[in-house]
């Protein structure tokens, strides 16, 4: 496994030489939506009517961060299960994204749609919101400020660690880490 410096938004040809189980540190910048971000997005698609946002070569972040405090943009800011977000997902990379990031596994339907579009599904740690919330340096909201903390934002990061689930080859973290379980019962 190695460790990894990459800066967002990112060409996704730079994303073929990572696999699943490396390291990440992201700096840059990423746009965060949650569960009813997607919807409004997705409602917007089925009424033919553009985007309030452009994905194109952005990542996704699950995740609705806790207001600010004293020098802190954000209070936490842990990743949201990403598999509330599955439906959603290959509308997405269609749209342009190249990576997401949240925490748990994807569905299959998710991991064909990453592999036809050479995406890249990162996860951040659960648990760890407060650190996660440190290394956001900057946060603009761009769509549903109604949602507050849940709205569409654009986050300025700084060393933002995370781990490679699934790769642009279609290695999975959670596939390897269940097979070797089994070998090693």
């Amino acid at each position: 496994m190695n460790t990894w410096s990459l800066t967002f938004p990112i060409d996704k040809t730079e994303l073929a030489e990572l696999r699943a189980g490396d390291r990440v540190f992201l700096t840059g910048s990423f746009i965060t939506a949650r569960d009813e971000a997607h919807k409004r997005l997705n409602e917007l698609t089925t009424q033919n009517i553009p985007w309030p946002i452009d994905v194109q070569g952005e990542l996704i972040y699950y995740v609705g961060p806790s207001p600010g405090f004293a020098d802190f943009v954000v209070g936490a800011a842990g990743p949201t299960t990403s598999s509330r977000m599955d439906s959603f997902t290959p509308l997405m990379l269609e749209r342009g994204a190249v990576a997401t990031m949240g925490k748990g596994y994807r569905g299959d339907t998710v991991k064909e749609a990453m592999l036809t579009h050479k995406a890249v599904y990162f996860v951040a740690t659960g648990g760890a919101g407060a650190l996660l919330g440190s290394r956001i340096k900057r946060r603009e909201i761009i769509a549903y400020e109604d949602l507050g903390p849940e709205a569409i934002a654009r986050v300025w990061v700084e060393d933002f660690p995370a781990l490679v689930a699934f790769d642009t080859h279609g290695n999975d973290i959670y596939q390897q880490q269940s097979e070797w379980r089994n070998v090693h019962r």
